[in-house]
């Protein structure tokens, strides 16, 4: 069996597997390694290109397209290996990316995932919005990372330079112990294309599992290729998947919390409404909709987890309000939050 499969999920993406494709063959060589591209359905060139230019890629064929998560959960169910990467098709991976990643797993067995340091393409100086230096949650379920917090990117002075637990790596570029993807039951595919990483680490931390950050490997991503930020889907997607993932995570004694999250989020409707983005702040009330019409099959769901060994507000959660420590702006860099 193979030890490390990295494994690209494509749908259209030509463009990038022309960029990209060449640096994970070039800097990604080892008997141990296979690289797999999984096409999400493709009306693109994209696989015959690969089979012209790269006969060595293995490719898995989908009849339809089944999202980041579906898609992923389809191909590392076809895909035998130790461990696997997920990999982005707009990632540049640089000389010798898998060895630290490889080294921190098989010398620590209670590690689930982990990721490397994610540098902006486009600034390469600059950590990216999708993991930068690895990433937390706080007490309401609000995203953030060491070197990004919300839209503030700090620039890579070295300052996270050290290897540490955190709390959920990147879809954007993670390796996952094979063992533990297959017992959590990989991700949850009603997420579809956001936030289901981090539900699947907070699954894993509740399992009793660790997620690491290894800045000894960097990698530079474009980001931005599904959705741009702005876009109401996104926001959509955004809003339903924090409250679906809060409800099956949260200890008994915290889902409170979720009540709290849901009230803030009208204020990010009024926010919308205030900018005349009326796309995104009906994109918000329709996110509750959903969440409310979700709520009995995840609450079913949340209850067949019940039996997870640590089900706790993780020391990776800030158990503050980053939403208020930024907005205060006594919190626009990760090194000024009193974690």
């Amino acid at each position: 069996m193979t030890k490390l499969a990295i494994v690209i999920l494509n749908w259209n993406g030509l463009a990038y597997l022309r960029r990209f494709l060449p640096f994970v063959t070039e800097n990604s060589q080892g008997e141990h390694i296979a690289l797999w591209v999984a096409d999400n359905y493709s009306s693109d060139r994209s696989l015959e290109y690969i089979r012209e230019s790269f006969p060595e890629v293995h490719i898995l064929e989908f009849d339809r397209n089944y999202g980041f998560a579906g898609g992923y959960n389809r191909a590392l169910a076809a895909i035998k290996a130790d461990y696997y990467i997920l990999l982005n098709s707009d990632v540049e991976v640089t000389p010798g990316w898998t060895v630290p990643l490889l080294e921190l797993m098989e010398n620590n067995e209670d590690v689930a995932a982990c990721m490397p340091k994610i540098r902006d393409l486009n600034r390469r100086d600059y950590f990216e919005h999708a993991g930068a230096a690895g990433g937390f949650i706080d007490y309401l379920g609000y995203p953030f990372c060491r070197g990004r917090i919300f839209d503030k990117v700090e620039k890579d002075a070295g300052q996270y330079d050290d290897e540490r637990e955190v709390f959920w790596a990147t879809g954007a570029c993670m390796m996952v112990r094979s063992a533990h993807w297959h017992m959590a039951g990989g991700f949850d595919e009603r997420f579809f294309a956001h936030m289901e990483e981090i539900e699947l680490c907070w699954r894993l931390k509740n399992a009793g599992k660790r997620i690491r950050v290894v800045p000894s490997s960097v990698v530079y991503h474009l980001g931005g290729g599904t959705l741009p930020a702005n876009n109401p889907r996104k926001t959509w997607f955004n809003f339903r998947n924090s409250l679906l993932m809060l409800l099956l995570n949260l200890p008994p004694a915290k889902l409170y919390l979720l009540a709290i999250r849901m009230a803030l989020d009208w204020l990010s409707v009024v926010k919308f409404l205030s900018v005349f983005s009326f796309a995104n702040a009906f994109a918000v009330i329709r996110s509750h909709i959903s969440f409310f019409s979700l709520f009995p099959e995840y609450f079913r769901k949340r209850q067949k987890l019940s039996g997870r060994e640590n089900v706790v507000l993780h020391k990776e959660i800030y158990p503050k309000s980053i939403v208020l420590k930024f907005f205060s702006g006594r919190g626009k860099f990760f090194s000024s939050i009193d974690f």
